[in-house]
């Protein structure tokens, strides 16, 4: 008995050892691949730092940058102004509102307070009334300032007659619909990417039961619905047409024969009864009544702007209806044509530096900082609105519109259609599509439209 328990002792005994020594074997490859890691995790840090922002100026600097817009608050912008904080901490960003902006600026940026950075627009270039606005502005293409407009699409990007650039894009905008993918699917049917798919698609929502397939904002005050149809398809037939926006631009009188394909367009589309414009015209205007019109749930696809669908993100938890069903939706381009959707690329909201600001070196770092892809992006998703950037795919929301092909992608900055233009066919679109005047009436009242 003695000797089993003493060979039973001596067993534990050797099998505790080896137990020991197993420990210690894995403890120590743990440490040496901790180790050997350690060097590789610390040269990916340091790559991430190599390739962000790096501060070109001292950044115990201190001092004031003022960014002055119209918006009521832009929560998206101070979130910017926290993390340059973090690389200049002393540095204080506010946002300050000016009423009636656009009127405004310029009496602003002469005044004893003006901002270092201001909001501007393509519009504003070369209208006397806006000198202010572009004559203060710094040329940000200066390679001096080193921003990485490469970043940008080019298309939205300002041409200018001398090559300065007096402002750079922070957002952009477009043109299309917002689709409720749910009832699609619900359905069985496909979001329709040409003008045949998109009747029949129509055709099909009212044979199930929906009254108003396609809606969108409509009324004796605005050109809205028509506009946001029509313009797209307008560009696409006058784009490759040097003497045609020429023509367009200086209200020459024949210039109105170039509105036909799109007035016929737009007079097919009312007779094909995609839409019902009683219905629209209940929709009391283009953003919040839009948006809660749409998070009813009933209305498959509803015309808008980007601007619009920046808003839809706070407006879900306002609309009882989106709270009790809510549904997946997403932003599309509208198929006017039959060769597909065209996407029109336009700049949104962009800035201007101060050239006359007292603390000029940290504006132009400041916006050395933003105009990045990872700030953009960043920004525009906080926002709701679409990135200038090139990569579109970051918002699920807008994706479709980085799948549009290229040589469908359009942009009055490139092509040189001028704001005054546009409202003439924005006039005649709606006089025709209202049956106030024919497509011949309107073609002969070219250049003589007023807002």
């Amino acid at each position: 008995m003695k000797k089993t328990l003493c060979m039973f002792i001596a067993v534990l005994m050797i099998l505790g050892l080896a137990a020991c020594g197993s420990e210690k074997q894995e403890a120590v490859k743990e440490e040496v691949t901790t180790e050997e890691a350690a060097p590789e995790e610390a040269a990916k840090e340091e790559t991430a730092k190599e390739e962000g922002f790096r501060p070109a100026l001292n950044t115990s600097t201190d001092c004031q940058i003022t960014v002055a817009g119209g918006y009521d608050n832009f929560e998206a912008l101070e979130a910017e102004f926290d993390s340059f904080n973090a690389f200049y901490p002393n540095v204080e960003l506010t946002f300050t509102k000016v009423d009636d902006y656009n009127n405004m600026i310029g009496m602003v940026l002469n005044g004893n307070d003006a901002p270092d950075i201001y909001v501007n627009y393509s519009w504003m270039y070369g209208r006397d009334q806006y000198k202010s606005s572009i004559d203060h502005a710094e040329n940000l293409a200066d390679p001096a300032l080193d921003l990485d407009l490469d970043c940008i699409r080019s298309n939205i990007i300002l041409n200018t007659d001398d090559g300065t650039l007096p402002m750079v894009p922070v957002f952009s905008n477009t043109y299309g619909m917002l689709v409720n993918n749910s009832l699609f699917e619900k359905e069985g049917l496909s979001v329709p990417t040409t003008y045949q798919e998109l009747v029949e698609v129509c055709n099909t929502f009212r044979e199930k039961g929906y009254e108003n397939p396609l809606m969108g904002f409509s009324n004796e005050e605005t050109t809205s619905l028509f506009t946001l149809l029509a313009y797209p398809f307008f560009c696409e037939t006058v784009a490759n047409d040097e003497e045609a926006v020429k023509k367009l631009n200086a209200f020459d009188p024949s210039a109105g024969e170039y509105m036909r394909p799109t007035l016929e367009k737009m007079e097919q589309f009312l007779n094909d009864g995609c839409v019902d414009l009683d219905a629209c015209t209940e929709i009391a205007d283009n953003y919040d009544a839009v948006i809660m019109r749409f998070f009813e749930g009933d209305v498959p696809m509803m015309t808008c702007s980007g601007d619009t669908v920046s808003g839809t993100k706070k407006r879900e938890s306002r609309s009882e209806a989106f709270i009790a069903n809510p549904f997946e939706y997403t932003f599309v381009p509208v198929p006017m044509s039959d060769e597909g959707a065209c996407f029109l690329d336009m700049p949104n909201l962009q800035f201007s530096v101060n050239k006359e600001s007292p603390d000029l070196e940290m504006a132009n770092e400041f916006m050395r900082f933003l105009i990045t892809s990872p700030e953009l992006n960043k920004m525009a998703q906080n926002k709701g609105l679409m990135s200038p950037t090139k990569d579109l795919s970051l918002n699920s929301i807008y994706a479709a519109f980085g799948d549009v092909p290229e040589s469908r992608v359009l942009s009055p900055e490139v092509f040189g259609l001028t704001d005054d233009a546009v409202l003439q066919l924005r006039q005649a679109v709606y006089q025709v599509g209202t049956g106030a005047m024919t497509i011949d009436e309107a073609i002969a009242a070219y250049g003589t439209f007023t807002q």
